[in-house]
């Protein structure tokens, strides 16, 4: 085929032998010459985004929906940049919108379905793949096994918080009454810790930094470990933090061991603790500590509540503590915050690890 017989076919050809960059090079020598139409333009946008050019990619998209607004295709396109630019609502806007233009195009489902994963949605996704026919089994089975699993997703929780990190502080103490920080540190001056020496401690799920202001004094090196890029860059303009990582506190490390560690309002987005004790287990001193914050759940066991947060028993917390090595050195009831005005039950624990005998 030569390119000037079929232009979106042979940049098509360029994209899916890797060579995507060649492709939009092509496309926009023939649009600069005022050749080609609309679907150029989206071949263009997906060239920009296979070759990494997201900004280039959003701005053709954009530039096409302007031009097209009440065209599914161009809605769908539009999503796809934005998809692949990171930015989930305004990805999954456009997707909808493009089923309200088309609803019956399969394109805009799969894409909806996709970011809806992105942002750790397993259910939103498979409502979305069950009307797709033949939709990639692929999907099918990452949304389902993310939807087995007994914690909350790593990217629904980064999507949350990214969004949330503007106004973070503002919503959670003044609307929310987030107390957790302030417990901990309660907690942590009751049974003397650091008041003989500072020690070094590391802030898991560190958010915008409130927990690491709180203990910020008796640090003698303070870390930090969060799934939100936006929250990481609000902790790090704080200027107490040592060293600041993004990571999932399961499988995050830092190569380095701790007197200290803490979790604010953290474990309520893990069901299954077990995990993040034999990790927290691995990295603490012998007779470290770990202080955390968890929503009370009545019985046994824990068990997602009606906000998407993990909710653990009394019961559970002093089993898994001791499969994982830890004596409770404190576990008493407190309200870390408040939902709909009224304050939530929850835990204050602080585990030692245990000396190992033999």
């Amino acid at each position: 085929m030569q390119p000037d017989e079929d232009p979106i076919g042979h940049a098509e050809e360029l994209i899916a032998a890797g060579r995507a960059r060649e492709a939009a090079s092509f496309l926009n020598g023939l649009l600069a010459a005022g050749r080609g139409g609309l679907l150029m333009r989206l071949t263009l946008a997906r060239a920009l985004s296979a070759a990494g050019d997201t900004a280039g990619a959003m701005a053709v998209a954009r530039e096409a929906a302007g031009l097209h607004p009440d065209v599914a295709v161009v809605a769908t396109a539009l999503g796809e940049a934005m998809l692949a630019a990171g930015h989930l609502p305004t990805a999954i806007g456009e997707f909808q919108r493009a089923l309200r233009l088309d609803p019956n195009s399969d394109d805009a489902r799969l894409g909806v379905a996709r970011a809806w994963l992105e942002a750790g949605e397993p259910e939103k996704a498979l409502e979305a793949l069950q009307a797709v026919p033949d939709a990639p089994e692929a999907l099918i089975a990452e949304a389902e096994a993310m939807h087995g699993t007994a914690r909350s997703n790593a990217r629904y929780v980064r999507h949350l918080f990214d969004q949330f990190s503007s106004d973070y502080d503002a919503r959670m103490i003044g609307q929310l009454g987030y107390q957790a920080p302030g417990i901990l540190r309660a907690l942590a001056d009751m049974l003397m810790i650091g008041a003989e020496r500072k020690l070094a401690i590391l802030d898991l799920g560190c958010g915008t930094g409130l927990c690491g202001a709180a203990f910020h004094d008796i640090a003698s090196r303070l870390d930090g470990i969060d799934l939100s890029p936006a929250m990481i860059g609000k902790a790090r303009a704080l200027g107490i933090y040592d060293e600041l990582v993004v990571a999932d506190i399961e499988t995050g490390a830092l190569d380095r061991r701790y007197d200290l560690m803490l979790a604010a309002d953290t474990v309520v987005y893990l069901g299954d603790l077990a995990p993040v004790l034999a990790s927290i287990a691995a990295r603490l001193v012998p007779d470290g500590m770990f202080l955390f914050t968890a929503e009370a759940k009545d019985g046994e066991g824990f068990g997602l509540g009606p906000k998407r947060r993990w909710r653990h028993s009394d019961a559970y917390l002093r089993e898994e503590a001791a499969k994982a090595g830890f004596d409770i050195a404190g576990l008493m009831d407190c309200s870390p915050r408040t939902e709909a005005g009224a304050p939530v039950a929850g835990f204050a624990v602080a585990l030692r690890l245990a000396e190992k005998v033999g």
